[in-house]
C-alpha cells in the first residue's frame, strides 16, 4: 500500500504539468503575532529535499547574546536614570535567555493529541513533547532564547545545527495559559519545524546578523548579538558618542526630518497588509528613510483593526494626526525611555491629551468622574488575525454614544474613489513603483488569494521590461506561470532567475518540481539535493528528495533524507510511514 501510495503522488505530479506544483514563501510573522502556517508546496514531489551525503554543520553557537542591561550598561554611567527606567519598558525585554523568562505549563492540543510541556530542570528551559503513537514518541528541545515582552504574550526559540525554529506553542498574556502559535490550531498532528522569520528577529533582537545565502534559516553564527532592544537600536552608532565623552552627538530622533524621525518606530510598528521589501531591512539604521528599504500596502477601505500590528496605520488615520500633521508623532504621547506602571497609566496619558486639548473644558470638566482618556477614544480591539490578543485602538475616536462630548470634530478627508476590498493602496507617502505594486499582489497569492494572479502576472511583467535581471521579479513570475500550468514559461523564469541568484532554492526547487513532472526524476534530483544541503529543517524538501532517491533506486539516501526531516519534524507523520516502509521493505527502492 505504501509502495502504491507513493506512486500515485510522483504520478500526479507528472500529471499536473506543474499546475499544483508551486512552492512560495509563506505568509509568516513571529511569536504570537500573524502566524499564517502554510505548507510550502501544494504536491507531494515539490521543491523539498534534504542533503543525505555530508550535510553543513555550522560553527558552534555555544556563547550567549547579551541583555540590554549589559550591552547598555556603558550608557548608564552617564544616563543613569534614563537607563533604569528603560531597562523596564517592553522594547528592553523584547527577549531574552529562555531560562530566565520560563513560565512552566502544558497543553494538549485537541486535533493532534500531541501534548506539549514548557519546564525548567536544572536551570535548563525544556519543550516537551509527546506524540500519541503506538508506542507513543516522547521528544524534548532546550529553548534558548524567549521572544515578546509579556505583555500580550512568550513565545520560545531553540536551536539545532545552525538553524533557529520556534516553539509550536505560545503563551497568552490574556488565557494566562499555553495555545498554538496562529495558523496552527487545527493541525492533525504536529506541526512542522517552525522556521524564525528575519522579520521577528530585527523588532525583538538587537545586532541582527544574515542568514547563510541560499537559505531561509540557516545561520553559521548566533542569529543576533543582543536581546532586547539596546540604546543603538533607536540613536545609532554609538563607539564616538563614548569615546569623546558625549562631545559627538547620537542620532536624536525627535530632531531627525518627520519621515526619518517616524522610521525609527514605523521599522517595527508597521506591518500592513502586505509589505515588499526594496532593500535588505537588517540593513536600515536610525536616521534613514524606511521608505527606502520597505514599502507598506493595505487592503483599501478595509477596517484596519482587524489584524495586529496596525497602530501606525491608525494613528495616520487619527483626527490627531490629521490636524496636526507632521508636528505630531508616537513620541508626543509615548516616552521610548520610560513606560508608566499601572498605577501611574492613567494620569500619565491624560497629561499627554491635556497638552493638546487644554481648554478648561477638557481639563476640568470633560468625564471628570472617568480620567482614563484612552478608555473612550482609544479602547482596546480585538485583531481577527491573532487569537486571545487586544491591541490599543490608535485612531483616537469621538465615541458617538455621548451627544454633549464637546470634543470638536475633525475636518473630513478629502472623498477617494471607491476601492474594491482587494485593491492594495500604499500606507506611507512617495513613489510607488509597478514592481513594488506587482510583488505586492504576488504576496497575496502566495498568501492564498489566487484571484489576484493575474494582477501580480500583468505588473511583474512590466516590470521586467525596466529591469530584465531582477531575480525576485522572475522568479515570483515562474511561481505564477507554474500556477497557471505554463511549465515552459516558468521554467524559463527560474532559470533566468537562477542565473541572477544562483543560491536561490525557490527557484531551483521549483525548477526541480517541473523536471520531474517532465520524467527526469534524476535532474530533479540532483537540483533538490543542493538546495537540502542548508535547508534541512525544510520538511517537503526532505520528502520528495526521499521519494525521488527511493524511486532512483538509492535506498540509503532516502533513509538519510527520512531520518533528517523527522530531526526537525519529529510529528511529521508522512515521513514517519515511509521510512517505516522502507526499513521493512514494503517500500521497495528500486529504479525506474
Amino acid at each position: 500500500m505504501m509502495r502504491q501510495a507513493m506512486t500515485r503522488k510522483l504520478n500526479q505530479v507528472a500529471e499536473s504539468k506543474g499546475s499544483g506544483s508551486v512552492s512560495y514563501p509563506a505568509a509568516r510573522k513571529c511569536g504570537t503575532h500573524n502566524l499564517t502556517w502554510l505548507r510550502r508546496t501544494t504536491s507531494p514531489l515539490l521543491p523539498l529535499l534534504m542533503l543525505l551525503l555530508c550535510p553543513f554543520k555550522s560553527s558552534a553557537q555555544t556563547a550567549n547574546a547579551v541583555p540590554v542591561r549589559e550591552s547598555d550598561a556603558i550608557c548608564g554611567l552617564c544616563h543613569s536614570a534614563i537607563l533604569e527606567s528603560y531597562l523596564k519598558t517592553p522594547m528592553a525585554n523584547a527577549s531574552g535567555l529562555a531560562a530566565e523568562r520560563l513560565l512552566p505549563g502544558s497543553y494538549q492540543q485537541p486535533s493532534s493529541g500531541v501534548t506539549y510541556g514548557i519546564t525548567k530542570e536544572g536551570g535548563s528551559a525544556l519543550l516537551h513533547y509527546t506524540i500519541p503513537m503506538a508506542p507513543p514518541i516522547h521528544g524534548q528541545e532546550s529553548l534558548k532564547y524567549f521572544l515578546g515582552s509579556g505583555h500580550l504574550g512568550l513565545t520560545y526559540l531553540y536551536e539545532k545545527n545552525g538553524y533557529w525554529l520556534e516553539s509550536p506553542v505560545a503563551f497568552y498574556a490574556k488565557l494566562d495559559a499555553y495555545a498554538m502559535k496562529p495558523g496552527l490550531e487545527n493541525s492533525p498532528e504536529m506541526p512542522p519545524a517552525l522556521p524564525l522569520d528575519p522579520t521577528c528577529l530585527r523588532c525583538h533582537m538587537s545586532g541582527v546578523q544574515k542568514q547563510v545565502a541560499g537559505t531561509e534559516n540557516l545561520y553559521n553564527q548566533l542569529p543576533f548579538n543582543q536581546v532586547g532592544i539596546t540604546c543603538e537600536s533607536c540613536h545609532g552608532d554609538t563607539r564616538d558618542h563614548v569615546l569623546t565623552k558625549g562631545r559627538a552627538a547620537v542620532i536624536n530622533p525627535v530632531k531627525l526630518s518627520p519621515d526619518r524621525r517616524d522610521s525609527t518606530c514605523i521599522v517595527c510598528h508597521l506591518e500592513g497588509d502586505t509589505h515588499v521589501e526594496r532593500r535588505n531591512p537588517l540593513d536600515f539604521k536610525p536616521g534613514d528613510d524606511i521608505r527606502d528599504y520597505l514599502a507598506y500596502f493595505v487592503h483599501a477601505g478595509q477596517n484596519t483593526t482587524r489584524r495586529a500590528v496596525s497602530e501606525i496605520e491608525q494613528f495616520n488615520d487619527s483626527r490627531c494626526k490629521r490636524v496636526t500633521g507632521p508636528a505630531m508623532s508616537c513620541m508626543n504621547c509615548h516616552d521610548p525611555h520610560r513606560s508608566p506602571n499601572a498605577s501611574e497609566r492613567v494620569a500619565y496619558y491624560r497629561a499627554k491629551c491635556l497638552a493638546c486639548h487644554s481648554a478648561p473644558a477638557f481639563a476640568s470638566q470633560h468625564f471628570s468622574s472617568n480620567p482614563d482618556c484612552t478608555s473612550c477614544h482609544m479602547p482596546k480591539t480585538g485583531s481577527e488575525n491573532i487569537a486571545h490578543v487586544a491591541w490599543t485602538d490608535h485612531r483616537i475616536r469621538r465615541p458617538p454614544s455621548d451627544p454633549k462630548d464637546p470634543l470638536p470634530d475633525a475636518p473630513s478627508p478629502p472623498q477617494q474613489p471607491a476601492a474594491a476590498p482587494s485593491d492594495l493602496t500604499p500606507v506611507l507617502t512617495g513613489a510607488v513603483s509597478t514592481r513594488d505594486l506587482g510583488l505586492a499582489y504576488y504576496d497575496l497569492v502566495s498568501a492564498g488569494d489566487r484571484s489576484q494572479r493575474p494582477k501580480a502576472r500583468q505588473l511583474l511583467t512590466a516590470a521586467l521590461q525596466t529591469n530584465p535581471s531582477d531575480a525576485l521579479v522572475l522568479r515570483s513570475l515562474g511561481i505564477l506561470a507554474q500556477m497557471d500550468g505554463d511549465a515552459p514559461q516558468a521554467k524559463q523564469y527560474y532559470r533566468a532567475a537562477l542565473a541572477q541568484d544562483p543560491v536561490n532554492f525557490v527557484s531551483g526547487t521549483n525548477l526541480g518540481t517541473l523536471l520531474a513532472a517532465a520524467g527526469d526524476l534524476q535532474a530533479a534530483a540532483d537540483i533538490w539535493t543542493r538546495a537540502f544541503e542548508h535547508n534541512q529543517d525544510l520538511p517537503e524538501l526532505g520528502l520528495n528528495l526521499a521519494i525521488a532517491n527511493c524511486r532512483l533506486g538509492r535506498k540509503d539516501l532516502a533513509q538519510q533524507a527520512l531520518a533528517s526531516v523527522l530531526t526537525y519534524s519529529p510529528g511529521l507523520l508522512d515521513g514517519r510511514h515511509l521510512l517505516a516502509a522502507i526499513d521493512r521493505g514494503q517500500q521497495p527502492c528500486t529504479a525506474h
